[in-house]
């Protein structure tokens, strides 16, 4: 197979992104894989366990944290394949994975993302991707496909094109990420991978899923499930990606529901389950957009 670049950011989860490296080992031929690891702001140096873990292993050090986006592209930089696989480091692979995602990959040039079959770690059957459906633009929403579903091999044999890929795991070729363009790392977190999306469908693009590969993901250890990091990007960056990639009216309409329906729908849920270090991160991701042009270099207001 053509050389394949897999790269994951790690931000002080050793243990995690030790099993991931296993997992890396287990399922993959080290003749057609480089392994790249981005270690964002680690608290104590951990390469030589990392290293122990994939012999081979290409570790590059940020003294800053640069989140998903940033550190991602650190990677990319550094990398020689032709291939480029994205994972988590909360992630673990199956065998024969690369392989199916390389050949649907070869088969299908017009191909941009690829994103596998992901399913939940804690409960390997429990579905959490197979595709997304398309965006309503207005509400800034769409669906995941599968989300909870028992798998029963439903999707097992499933390759189509799709909404947006899963920043878990997706790939793409060199060729097309030099014509589309590295991630936008204003997002630091959160919805870097739909605006990414959005930059390989305006070069023709298209973004697919394949339920041919498959791999588990623990979910949002680096952050937790309800965080004030979390409120603060997921509520920044959906204004964002919409004023990035629509137009004024659409914008408009957007921040109209946004603002005067959404928000203070979440704001209310937040008070009431009586946390308001959530509300008030959910406030100040609205009102960065407020003063903040959509083409401004600002990473924003929360950067751990």
């Amino acid at each position: 197979m053509p050389l394949t670049s897999i790269i994951t950011v790690n931000y002080n989860q050793p243990a995690v992104t030790i099993d991931f490296l296993k997992s890396v080992k287990r399922f993959t031929n080290s003749d057609e894989v480089e392994v790249i690891l981005v270690d964002n702001a680690p608290v104590e140096n951990r390469m030589t366990d990392f290293a122990a873990a994939y012999p081979g292993l290409i570790y590059i050090h940020s003294s800053k944290n640069l989140g998903y986006a940033g550190g991602n592209n650190l990677g990319i930089k550094n990398a020689k394949g032709y291939y480029l696989l994205l994972l988590n480091n909360d992630t673990e692979i199956t065998a024969g994975f690369l392989e199916a995602l390389v050949k649907e990959m070869e088969q299908n040039p017009s191909i941009g993302l690829l994103s596998p079959l992901i399913k939940f770690y804690e409960n390997k059957q429990l579905i959490q991707y197979a595709g997304f459906t398309a965006m309503n633009y207005i509400t800034a929403r769409n669906g995941a496909i599968g989300d909870k579903e028992t798998d029963t091999g439903q999707y097992s044999n499933d390759s189509r094109e799709t909404g947006f890929c899963h920043g878990a795991a997706v790939m793409c070729r060199r060729t097309d990420l030099d014509q589309a363009g590295m991630m936008d790392e204003r997002y630091f977190l959160y919805y870097e991978e739909l605006d990414w999306c959005e930059k390989f469908k305006k070069i023709g693009k298209k973004i697919w899923f394949t339920g041919k590969a498959v791999i588990y993901h623990k979910e949002s250890i680096s952050v937790g499930k309800a965080s004030p990091i979390k409120a603060f990007f997921m509520t920044r960056n959906r204004m964002l990606y919409i004023r990035k990639n629509t137009n004024l009216t659409n914008t408009a309409l957007f921040s109209a529901y946004y603002i005067f329906i959404a928000t203070p729908k979440q704001l209310l849920i937040h008070l009431r389950n009586g946390r308001t270090d959530l509300a008030a991160q959910t406030f100040k991701g609205i009102w960065w957009n407020l003063t903040h042009s959509a083409n401004s270099s600002s990473l924003g207001y929360f950067i751990p």
